[in-house]
């Protein structure tokens, strides 16, 4: 694993333009008129970005309030809009190069939850039984 130069402030120049990135496309994709797919953006949410280190490509990974079952028609309105938001980087960011976006859904939040329901699923079953054996001690 290569380790990575750290600026000024103790953070890779690539991290902090991730992180612009990740907070202006936020922003931008609120921004997003098309109607058909405007209706759909303000239900993503970008949770990182992914910088090659030529700054030429950019992994944008986001999750969805809407669901596994918009999740076709999103990732095509982010492929839609991508020119529109990389136009709009653009005139944002101070780099050289505007990289090229490519939108990966980020499935880490859907696990999460379904993990925790998993727990308190687990839980309730060991409060039940726990129950179920204090009545039986009583007996």
């Amino acid at each position: 694993m290569a380790t990575r130069q750290s600026g000024a402030h103790g953070f890779a120049r690539s991290d902090r333009v991730s992180e612009q990135i990740r907070r202006d496309l936020s922003e931008l994709l609120r921004q997003v008129k098309d109607p058909r797919v405007a209706q759909l953006l303000p239900l993503v949410t970008i949770t990182d970005v992914e910088v090659s280190t030529d700054y030429t490509h950019a992994k944008v990974f986001y999750t969805s309030l809407a669901g596994a079952e918009r999740g076709k028609e999103i990732a095509r309105g982010l492929a839609h809009a991508a020119s529109f938001l990389r136009r709009e980087l653009g005139r944002r960011l101070r780099i050289h190069h505007i990289p090229e976006l490519h939108f990966v859904f980020d499935a880490s939040v859907e696990h999460g939850t379904y993990l925790s329901h998993l727990i308190d699923e687990v839980a309730a079953a060991d409060a039940a039984a726990a129950i179920d054996s204090a009545a039986d001690d009583k007996q």
